[in-house]
Parts: structure tokens; sequence; C-alpha cells
């Protein structure tokens, strides 16, 4: 199996346009979802990959049934999948638990953890019948500091981590991993915006965090399952 296939829900993001750019590099043909026309073209023009290696595909992926087509999709178009990765995500805070609503909270959860979910379970019957295959999802610091005014987002965030735990574990005896990266704050103009009283000199670049994720998405990575990999930086 010459041909390394990776599929990336949220791909049109920050750090999963740096994921794209970085494993196109490595030579990956590549499925990605977005959600925003605009960030769908962006991702195509700064990706640069031919039609043939790039299938680019607009999903909700908080919609079960739009992932697991995706997923079905990206495998067929190729004939495998090797590497699934949940890139979708966002950050809502400002409210203590008393104080969270359902709205919020059912948000934060939809987003996060759902999309996540999602992506893993559509991922693993592709994965399982591949020669290997990696999974990778993105949790967040929060999950084990839990500062105040986040509670909903450190919960779902606490969620991604133990999905990838929990997966490394039912699939130890096959070729597939599960892993989750897990930064503090990723430098990009969502989380500027988002924070903008922070200082953001120290925050790691979606690149520096890319490397990591590509080195867990490769073949060579075959002895690390069910790690929680912190890519804090200096932030």
């Amino acid at each position: 199996m010459s041909e390394r296939i990776a599929a990336l829900v949220g791909g049109t993001g920050g750090l999963g346009k740096a994921v794209a750019r970085r494993l196109a590099d490595e030579g990956f043909k590549l499925a990605a979802t977005y959600l925003i026309p605009e960030e769908g073209t962006t991702f195509e023009k700064e990706v640069g990959l031919t039609e043939d290696d790039l299938l680019l595909k607009r999903v909700d992926a908080t919609d079960s049934e739009a992932i697991g087509a995706f997923m079905k999709e990206a495998s067929e178009r190729w004939g495998h999948l090797n590497v699934a990765c949940a890139f979708v995500g966002a950050w809502a805070g400002g409210r203590d638990t008393e104080d969270t609503d359902d709205v919020r909270f059912d948000h934060m959860i939809d987003v996060n953890l759902r999309s996540a979910f999602y992506t893993v379970r559509a991922a693993i019957p592709h994965l399982r019948e591949a020669e290997w295959g990696r999974i990778i999802t993105i949790g967040s610091r929060a999950a084990y500091e839990a500062p105040s005014g986040q509670v909903a987002y450190n919960i779902a965030k606490a969620g991604v981590i133990t999905l990838a735990k929990t997966v490394a574990n039912e699939l130890r005896s096959t070729n597939v991993t599960a892993n989750a990266v897990v930064p503090a704050v990723i430098d990009t103009p969502a989380t500027r915006e988002s924070l903008r009283w922070a200082d953001y000199m120290e925050w790691p670049k979606p690149e520096d965090i890319a490397e990591v994720v590509a080195f867990v998405a490769d073949e060579s990575s075959s002895v690390m399952s069910g790690a929680a990999i912190p890519v804090y930086g200096k932030a």
C-alpha cells in the first residue's frame, strides 16, 4: 500500500490547514471537511493539492450520517484510509457552572465532543481494513486545569481525551492507534479574537503543533497509543 490517505474533519481551521499542508508535504492524499464556503476555497488554494489528491466536502461535523458518508467516500475514493483527525472545535467561556445555560452547554458538547465522537466512530471500520491506521483528536490543557468560567468547554475537552484513550484500549489488538494532541492555546486569528486581552507572543503556532500531529499520523508512531500529548509551548 504505497498511497497514504488522511481524513481531516474540520480541516480548514487554523490548525487543520497547517496539518493538511504538513501531511501533503509528506505525500498524503487528503480528504477534508469544511462548513463555511470561504474556508473551503482558502483551504484548496493554500494546500495546493491536485483534484486527484484532494477530496473537499462541506459537512456538518455534528451530523453523524454526514460524517459517516464522508468517511466512506474518502475510503472508497482511494481504496483505503490510514489517518482520521478530529479538528472541529470552539471555545466559549464567561459562565460558572450555576450560570451555564443549556444552549451554551449543548453547543460546547456538540462542537467539541460530539463531532470528535462521530469522526472517530465513523473512521474505525475503514482504518481497521487498512494495513495501519491512526486516530488523532485534539484535547486541551483546560481538561486538566479546569479553569473557572468555562465548565462546558472543560468537560467537552476532557471527553475528547478520554475518547482517544478508550478507543486505544478497544483497538489494542489491531493495527490502529488512537492518541490525543493537547494544546494549551494555539496562535490562530480566531483564538486571538476570543482572547483579546491575552499576550499571544508565546503561544505555539499551528505549524508547530502540526509537526507533532504529523509524527503521530506516521507509520513510525505505532508504539504510541492512548497518549495525551501536551503541546503547550510556553503558553
